[in-house]
């Protein structure tokens, strides 16, 4: 919008400059660098012809092969993939023919160019798919009758879907000994595929820096630094490793046993701990929360990132000495009584009006909550200072 009102009014353009503290000259660099940028954009939007899978389609400049494939609606199975995160290619799950290619390539890894030729769906693709699997499967202990991913595992999912009776190889677990240290997150190392996406996730999306590999070769492992528990590691807690794990290899520790994901209602909500307004899904059975998960699909503001408090702080809800009904103590010492809306109301609206009656409005102030809505907070300040008549209006996010 500055841009435009620049190229269309000058007179205009140089307040704004004024406003801003930088020059017209400044402008006009800047708006010369943003008609490059918008060519640049519209170079990067010119569609690039491929065939796949036999067809002819159009695949936009950037994308890769598994982006591709899924915009025409071919599935491509995926277990490292995490998208806005770095394409690591590491569990080669998604790999497909690109003919003239040596082997076997990458989809997620691969970007498109023209007129290539794709093929997701041959014989050679399957059989390495399908060993792929089969290697993931046996070097783990993959024990679906325990494992709290039960139902929503991305390797059981492949392996149901390559129709998979059996590995062909013998099934050796690492023998690694549970992270059992906090109350928040379990790890179970025996159950990871080495797929490193809670690495990006805590380094990428959160930007914790916690999480990497260490060692090599089948004694490569996921962890904090120095081997350490999570409780005893720099770990914030926010539970974006549990949400993107797509095994039982991560899981939230009060969540289970309380219910398998069949057996969950999902209900979308927004978190109260503070003003941002992060939305998530709360999984609830027997009108109790089981786990909360942030949801992409919902976009801003947290583009499905949660906290520690939005993540694991939800047990207040059902607290037992969480207070449902209004307390009233009317004499000094004496103890809370239960009231009704009207009676608590009446009773707040008197003192106030006899406060302010003996010593005056600016005797009364009010702390209104960051955890509460925006129009919600807009109304309390509004409140004290329409109806109370006083400007000692405050907030804290630890009400």
């Amino acid at each position: 919008m500055l841009l435009l009102v620049y190229v269309k009014i000058d007179r205009i353009d140089k307040i704004i400059a004024s406003r801003y503290g930088t020059s017209v000259k400044r402008l006009q660099t800047l708006f010369k660098r943003s008609i490059n940028h918008h060519r640049l954009e519209k170079k990067m939007e010119k569609k690039i012809p491929i065939k796949l899978d036999g067809k002819d389609v159009e695949a936009t400049a950037g994308q890769t092969i598994l982006e591709c494939a899924r915009d025409n609606g071919i599935f491509i199975p995926t277990l490292c993939h995490y998208a806005k995160t770095t394409n690591v290619g590491a569990c080669r799950v998604c790999v497909v023919e690109q003919e003239g290619a040596r082997s076997l390539v990458a989809s997620c890894c691969m970007p498109v160019s023209p007129n290539m030729v794709i093929r997701t769906n041959t014989e050679a693709v399957r059989k390495a798919q399908k060993m792929i699997i089969e290697l993931l499967w046996s070097s783990g202990d993959h024990n679906c009758l325990t494992c709290e991913q039960n139902g929503q595992c991305e390797l059981q999912n492949l392996v149901y879907w390559m129709k998979i009776d059996q590995p062909r190889f013998e099934i050796k677990t690492p023998g690694y000994a549970l992270d059992n240290s906090n109350k928040m997150i379990m790890r179970d190392l025996n159950k990871c595929i080495l797929c490193g996406r809670c690495v990006r996730a805590c380094n990428e999306i959160q930007v914790n820096e916690v999480l990497d590999f260490a060692k090599r070769s089948y004694r490569a492992k996921v962890g904090p630094a120095f081997d350490a528990d999570y409780i005893d590691s720099s770990c914030y807690f926010c539970g974006e490793c549990v949400q993107v794990c797509p095994t039982g290899a991560i899981t939230f520790k009060q969540a289970k046993f309380a219910g398998r994901p069949w057996e969950l209602a999902k209900v979308r909500t927004t978190c109260t701990y503070c003003g941002v307004g992060c939305q998530m899904d709360l999984y609830t059975k027997d009108n109790k929360i089981v786990k909360v998960m942030g949801n992409r699909e919902y976009g801003q503001p947290n583009e499905g990132s949660l906290c520690v408090k939005g993540r694991f702080g939800m047990d207040f809800v059902a607290h037992p000495d969480r207070l449902k009904k209004p307390l009233i103590r009317y004499k000094k010492n004496e103890d809370f009584k239960e009231a009704s809306w009207d009676e608590a109301f009446t009773f707040i609206a008197d003192k106030l009006a006899k406060i302010k009656k003996e010593n005056g409005a600016d005797s009364i102030a009010g702390l209104a909550s960051a955890r509460c809505t925006n129009e919600e907070n807009y109304l309390f300040q509004k409140f004290m200072r329409a109806a109370i008549g006083t400007n000692n209006v405050d907030h804290c996010a630890r009400l």
